[in-house]
Order: structure tokens, then C-alpha cells, then sequence
């Protein structure tokens, strides 16, 4: 099921595979298409990837300023919003519109008043520029068809001290059930995040399937 969910998911990426970062030398997986959409809300999302962990994690506090970028469907834009509470807000940003349309039916149907839906580009999430106490990129960096504009500008928008968070695949762990393209080592991913003006925090390595990468601007 969870292969047969996977191939349906991934079979909407763009094109641009072959692209390579000037570092690592890692070829960019492209974005998932809306394809993947259901990918993303699936009914065994919780218990493979295990989110309301994962976002508990983070430590983020009520009034807090954060962003999801790469938000997709809204999933964890949905869990941050209900964290920072009505002091604080969410932008989910997205590259494509289906996607921020359905972020906005879920922000209607559970009447959620602290998320702003922002367009992205490629090279930015365009966020407002110091204000942002943490964002949070789940299964997205990978991605990225341009990595470093988007460090750049993400740690624009960042906070003194604000914290980047990525979810990502544990490349290292063969059990994982995903494609290698759209899986991520730890060492892979300080070796890009680094140059781009982060300090590498800490790895959380509590997730069934991904770890989480922890950096300060």
C-alpha cells in the first residue's frame, strides 16, 4: 500500500531531475505535482511519519511566527496554526496554486484565523524579511530547483537566531520506504544548509522515517 501510495504520488513531478547542486552534486528531485495531494493527507500519515510528534518537537511556543514552506496541502500549516494559537501566525507558502487552493478550503472548512497563504517562486517562499521565529520545511528542500536563492531568502526572513527546520527522509536508513531521489542524509543536507549562512543546532532522530535537521540563522 504504502509503495503503491508512494508511485501515485511521485509519478507528478516535474521535469528538471537531471539539475545538480554546485556542492554535494545531489540531483534535485523536482516538485511533486497535485498528484500527490492525497499522498500528503493520506489516512496513514500519523502512524508512518508520526506529524503531532514531530511538531511537539520543535518546542515552538503560542504568539510564535513561523512559516511552512513547500506547505502543499496544508497538513502541518493546519498543526502549526493550532500550536502558535490565536497570538501568532502561520504563512504557508507553495509553488503551486492548486496546492495554496487547497490549503485555503482547509483553512474554511476547520475555520482556522491565524494562517496567511503566500505564492512562492522558485528562488523565494517570499516571506516578510525579519519576522519570522522558525520555518519549517517538511519532505520540500530535496526539491528545490534552486536550494541556495531559497536558503538566501528564507534566512532573510528569519529572526536573529530564528531556526530552520527540515523534515527529511533518512537517506541512511535503507528500511525507509522511499524513493533514494526523495530521501536526504544529514550529512548531505549540513554540507548545503551550512554555506548559506546557518549554524547546523541538532538532529532529532525521533520520527519513524525522517529526521529532523535543526539549524540557526
Amino acid at each position: 500500500m504504502v509503495a503503491f501510495a508512494l508511485l501515485l504520488s511521485m509519478a507528478d513531478v516535474a521535469s528538471g531531475q537531471q539539475e545538480r547542486h554546485p556542492i554535494t552534486g545531489r540531483a534535485y528531485a523536482g516538485v511533486m505535482g497535485m498528484g500527490g495531494a492525497p499522498w500528503l493527507d493520506r489516512d496513514d500519515r500519523e502512524r508512518e511519519e508520526n506529524p503531532q510528534l514531530a511538531v511537539k518537537l520543535l518546542g515552538i511556543q503560542a504568539g510564535d511566527i513561523v512559516a511552512d514552506v513547500g506547505a502543499g496541502s496544508g497538513y502541518y500549516t493546519e498543526l502549526l496554526a493550532n500550536r502558535v494559537g490565536p497570538a501568532g501566525k502561520v504563512y504557508a507558502s507553495d509553488l503551486q496554486p492548486g496546492m495554496l487552493q487547497l490549503i485555503r478550503e482547509r483553512i474554511e472548512k476547520k475555520g482556522l484565523k491565524n494562517i496567511q497563504v503566500v505564492q512562492a517562486s522558485e528562488a523565494s517562499p517570499n516571506l516578510p524579511n525579519a519576522a519570522l521565529d522558525l520555518i519549517l520545511m517538511v519532505d520540500v528542500y530535496h526539491e528545490f530547483s534552486k536550494p541556495q536563492e531559497m536558503l538566501r531568502a528564507m534566512r532573510g526572513s528569519l529572526k536573529p537566531g530564528g531556526r530552520l527546520v527540515l523534515l527529511e527522509y533518512r537517506k541512511e536508513d535503507a528500511a525507509v520506504p522511499i524513493r533514494e531521489e526523495h530521501k536526504m542524509s544529514v550529512a548531505g543536507v549540513r554540507a548545503e544548509v551550512e554555506p548559506e549562512g546557518f549554524r547546523f543546532e541538532k538532529v532529532l532522530p525521533d520520527l519513524p522515517w525522517q529526521h529532523i535537521l535543526i539549524f540557526r540563522k
